[in-house]
């Protein structure tokens, strides 16, 4: 099966600035590959500050007259945007697994995923409504408004390039507020053919910057974002570390921040859990995408009187996965992302064996695959002191931990500095509802595997950032409120 385009000019290989295709830097390229091959797919700009500042510009000078636009022409237009990107699905799915690598059917399913967030938001745009506050004295009226922020600069990630850019670029467009975005350097082509449906469906000249950068680079592009005080919101998906600093140089112009970062979920399976149930659910939310997600789970407690069931039974399911390329339609599992994601993940399974962990399927690299391909694992005698316990392995590697009672097993998921996603089978209604309560995460999968949801508010706490996306709540983190009081009225 080829990967090619029928609209071969959704492959862009520009930055998008003031509603114009402009090139970066001269001689300055970033190539971007098929992590299935290594093959080169182009090159776009690697772009550095001057680039970054032509950004802002256009998206400081557009501000007043898009925030002016009346909210139902707005939710119009983002309405043409994802009626356009729905059209393309097939393409925009192909583009996705060449740069990706996730297979083709999952990434058509992305499609259909960043889709739903943008009609979500393009709705949502019609409702920003404020309040008329009762007032404690005669005379005076009291209201508080709803209104943009202002510029946004979004930062978003590889695993989900279609999904993320959508999930940080619908809401902004919705609440009023214009953009400048810089698209992770391994997958830049699918989110920069957003941004050309999203020109096309009528979003006007400077509302939506896009310009690419190298990971050398990043930092030059976004420090720019950083210290502008014309900027005020960033968005950003990505590691804990990276969001730190983030929060950091955000201090001296007090911008709003909403940071989706690090995870390391628990998935704990009950002894009165429906085991099949929670093979089925653990394979939907381990293996999407090849275990590259955030809210894929980290570390599998199972409970002893269900161990060796639930062992069997996963391994058996997870042995029979099939790798390769997106091209092959056959194909569950494509290559990892590049050549540090597949070294982590094979530090993460050595350091286990080495501490005690069998391997029960997997635990090797796929070489006659290629260089990214690591096969689907599942580890035995798993335990808090494996590099796979405390690190995001962020790969296809499923580590159990034996556990004997709930107190125990509550203890040893909460302690982590992360707080993103959990999940946990029983049919114990009591358990259900005290187990929910007492795991903290933003985010709780209860007999469940598959979590996300354009109506559902996404996020975690603790070092896993703050700040929500999808559902009303993330259209607020695009607007700040204005209180209005109007006296001498009686």
């Amino acid at each position: 099966m080829s990967l090619t385009l029928t609209r071969t000019d959704l492959i862009r290989s520009a930055n998008f600035i003031a509603g114009q295709w402009q090139p970066g830097p001269a001689g300055a390229l970033l190539p971007v590959t098929d992590p299935a091959t290594g093959a080169t797919i182009t090159s776009v700009p690697d772009s550095g500050a001057a680039e970054a500042r032509a950004a802002l510009d256009a998206a400081h000078a557009a501000f007043p007259a898009w925030r002016n636009v009346p909210a139902k022409q707005r939710a119009a237009i983002i309405k043409r945007w994802n009626d356009l990107v729905v059209a393309h699905t097939e393409d925009l799915g192909r583009l996705i697994s060449l740069e990706q690598g996730k297979p083709l059917a999952e990434g058509k399913g992305e499609v259909a995923y960043a889709a739903s967030y943008i009609e979500w938001f393009g709705e949502e745009a019609t409702r920003m409504n404020g309040e008329i506050i009762p007032a404690p004295v005669a005379g005076r009226r009291m209201f508080a408004l709803k209104e943009p922020v202002g510029v946004v600069a979004a930062i978003t990630p590889w695993n989900f390039p279609a999904a993320m850019i959508a999930r940080k670029i619908a809401p902004a467009l919705a609440a009023g507020c214009t953009v400048v975005c810089k698209p992770a350097e391994d997958t830049p082509l699918t989110s920069l053919a957003l941004v050309l449906l999203a020109h096309e469906a009528g979003v006007p000249a400077g509302v939506l910057n896009i310009v690419t950068a190298s990971r050398e680079k990043t930092p030059e592009v976004v420090d720019v974002w950083l210290d502008d005080g014309r900027v005020r919101k960033i968005t950003f998906t990505g590691s804990t570390p990276v969001g730190k600093h983030l929060a950091r140089r955000s201090a001296d112009t007090l911008k709003k921040l909403s940071l989706e970062l690090g995870g390391n979920a628990p998935f704990i399976v009950f002894d009165d859990a429906d085991v099949d149930a929670a093979v089925d659910g653990f394979m939907a939310a381990k293996f999407r995408n090849g275990g590259q997600t955030c809210v894929s789970p980290n570390r599998v407690f199972v409970h002893a009187k269900v161990h060796e069931a639930f062992a069997a039974k996963l391994a058996a399911r997870v042995g029979a996965l099939k790798v390769g390329p997106a091209s092959d339609p056959a194909s569950q599992i494509g290559p990892m992302i590049n050549d540090r994601a597949v070294e982590k993940i094979e530090r993460h399974v050595q350091d286990a064996v080495a501490k005690g962990a069998k391997v029960l399927t997997g635990g090797k690299r796929l070489t006659e695959l290629g260089a990214h391909y690591y096969a689907p694992t599942v580890l035995s005698g798993a335990d808090a002191g494996m590099a796979c316990a405390c690190e995001e392995t962020f790969g296809p590697v499923a580590p159990l931990t034996v556990f004997h009672d709930e107190a125990e097993v509550i203890q040893a998921a909460n302690d982590t500095p992360f707080g993103l996603a959990a999940y946990f089978y029983s049919q114990n209604v009591r358990r259900i509802w005290r187990v929910a309560g007492l795991l903290e995460t933003g985010i709780v999968g209860i007999n469940e595997g598959a979590l996300a949801a354009e109506a559902a508010p996404f996020g975690g706490v603790k070092e896993s950032g703050y700040g929500r996306e999808g559902s009303t709540h993330g259209l607020d983190d695009y607007l700040h409120t204005k209180y209005l009081c109007q006296g001498q009225l009686d």
